[in-house]
This record gives C-alpha cells, structure tokens and sequence, in this order.
C-alpha cells in the first residue's frame, strides 16, 4: 500500500505546483495579499510549499510567488532550492531599493532562478560585434536633420507588441524583428510580425548561433542574402534550435541594406532613433538587471566593450525622467517583466555599452 502512496503524493505534488498565471503584484513581500481563491489547485499549491517549508520567514511572499507565476516543482527538494533563491532575490531587492537609486527592483518570474541560470537561459555568448567600430555612421546628410528633446516611437504606432524569447538565448532575433517590423509599419502603415524561429534555425553561416546567440547586424545580413524573412504565422516560434525551413513564398520583409551605428557613439545613435526609426542595440546584462522594476537603470558594475555585450534589445525612444536622461528600450522578456516589457536605461554614459552594437535595417518597399 505504502509502495502505491508515495508515487500519488509525487504526483499530488507535482500536479498542484503547476498553477495558472495572474496578474504579477510589485512587491509580494509588503502588498496586501492577494484575494482568496478556493480554485483547488491553489489550495494545493499553498499546501505543498507549507508542508515542505513550513512557517518560515518569507513563506507567504513566496507562495504568492509561485501562484502568480504558475511555477512548477517537482519535489521538496527543489521547493526549498527555489525559496532559499527567492529569499536571495528579496534581499536584493530590498538592499538595492534603499539606496534611493533612480530605480527600483522588484520580484519578477526570474525570483527563484540563479544568475547562472538565468544567464544560460535569457542571454547570449559574448560575440564581438566588430562591425560596428569601422561603420560609416549615419550620414552627414542625415545628421543635419533637427533631433527632437524627446522621442518615443511607440506613439506613432510603429512598435510592435513586446514578445517573450522563452528559455532561448535569442534575443538578437527579437531585437532585430523589432526594427524591421517598425521599418515595414513605418514604409506602408501597415502592422507585421516576422519570424524570429527562421533566424534561429537558417542563419548560422553569418555568425549567429541559434539559441546561443547572435547579432541583429547579422541577422540583417543574412535576410539580404537569403532573399528575405517571412512570417511569424507561416514560420511560429518555438524557441528552440531547428532545422531551417524557410519559404521564399511566405516572406514578409526583404533587406535592401544595413546602416551600424559608430560604435559608442551616443550622439549619433540618439540621431538615429530620433530621426530614423526603433534601432536595434546590445548591451552586458548584470545580475541585479533582471529583476528590474521601474525607473532610470545605471550601475558602475557593467562593462562596456564589443566582447561584453550579451543581450540584444530594442531602442525605441528617449527622454529625460526627473532630470535623468534616459534611452527607452523594447525587452524581450514578456510584457510582465519591467515597465509592461520596457525598461529605461541613463544616456550619456554609454552605459553598460548600449551604444556599443547599435544597427539598423533599410528594408525593400
């Protein structure tokens, strides 16, 4: 009988971990709890995490945790792995938060995951982005043009939902559908989604490597040799390496060309997403980064060179935020994460290299 129970506690076990998501609360330590719900599978989620843990310091917050996210443990063991890292990402947040920072952090769905993890999982190898410190910049011609004090992209409607990259270190996908998805809203008015599974699959003969990482600058070129990159509904992602399947046939965007960003140069990459359009940039993600909150990010502990980036992004604006200036940037972590998917990062510093890898595509119309 014994023999029978344990596998059915396992399972029970199991089963209850693994919960629907809800709206994500800012602070599951000092909120007010969230409201009862008599769902018996969050009954048994609370069950579970108590009897393994019991009435220790932390325990609600981390049970909220674990509910609003759908967390899913497969035993005590890992039910007490995931608290002592949660209780880790709370004092971090708790210590950082009290310096009176221009930003705050706060508890996320990376809360229970360690920083090896995280990076192993959400960033890319680093990858030297040489292209940039030979580019010829943004034209003269261009630069003559008025930058606006402030821009923001989102306003005139060519920035695309924020998307999610999953447990796949292809951001540098993500970063660079984003500009060429604004570049096509921007051409014809019209709304697109591109495939960021076709990067991960057919394009490591321009130095990119799947889910290992890779370029938006490389991204763009090979789009301009393969002929094109078609849609997300005919090539959907599925956030894992696979065998390319590209259908000229199913194309959405073509590349006529690419334009890199002098490398470090904030001024003229501040022309370029004032003026322009979304650009797509890199920058070296430290651990404290991924529980970000809200406000102005900057840090003295961030490198700034070509080998130290490992996260590719989406500029999409700029401004100043309580006198701080800042660059406005599109994530692809999910739109729970951050400010609904964004985060603010300080200008003028070229902080943690955001002008370091800076690019953007001209797309055929």
């Amino acid at each position: 009988m014994a023999a029978r129970v344990l596998p059915l506690l396992s399972s029970f076990l199991f089963l209850s971990l693994a919960v629907l998501a809800v709206s994500a609360g800012s602070d599951f330590e000092d909120e007010n709890p969230l409201r009862l719900v008599t769902d018996a599978r969050f009954r048994g989620l609370e069950r579970a995490i108590h009897g393994a843990l019991g009435n220790a310091l932390h325990v609600p917050a981390f049970t909220r945790f674990a509910r609003t996210y759908g967390k899913t443990y497969a035993s005590i063991a890992e039910i007490k792995h995931r608290f002592r890292i949660f209780v880790d990402s709370l004092q971090l947040i708790r210590s950082t938060n009290s310096k009176s920072l221009p930003y705050t952090l706060g508890i996320n769905r990376f809360a229970d995951m360690t920083w090896d993890e995280f990076r192993s999982h959400h960033l890319g190898a680093s990858q030297n982005c040489s292209a940039a410190a030979s580019a010829a910049g943004i034209p003269n011609t261009l630069k003559s043009t008025a930058v606006p004090e402030r821009k923001d992209w989102r306003e005139e409607g060519i920035v695309s939902p924020v998307k999610a990259q999953g447990h796949c270190g292809s951001c540098w996908t993500f970063s660079a559908t984003g500009a060429l998805e604004a570049a096509y809203a921007q051409a014809t008015g019209n709304q697109i989604l591109l495939s960021e599974q076709q990067l991960v699959d057919c394009a490591f003969n321009f130095d990119n490597n799947g889910c290992r990482g890779g370029l938006p600058s490389h991204a763009f070129e090979y789009i301009k040799y393969a002929g094109g990159l078609d849609t997300a509904e005919s090539y959907p992602y599925t956030a894992t390496n696979g065998v390319c399947r590209f259908r000229p046939e199913a194309v959405g965007v073509k590349v006529r060309a690419s334009v890199n960003v002098t490398e470090g140069d904030e001024a003229e990459l501040r022309y370029a997403v004032g003026v322009v359009r979304p650009v797509s940039v890199a920058f070296q993600v430290i651990p404290e980064f991924r529980l970000y909150k809200g406000g102005v990010f900057t840090t003295d502990s961030c490198k700034t060179g070509p080998m130290d980036v490992n996260h590719a992004v989406l500029a999409v604006g700029y401004g100043v935020e309580q006198g701080v200036p800042y660059w406005l940037v599109k994530n692809s972590w999910g739109q729970d994460w951050g400010l609904d998917g964004y985060f603010k990062m300080v200008m003028g510093k070229n902080m943690c290299g955001i002008a370091t890898c800076a690019s953007f595509p001209i797309i055929e119309v």
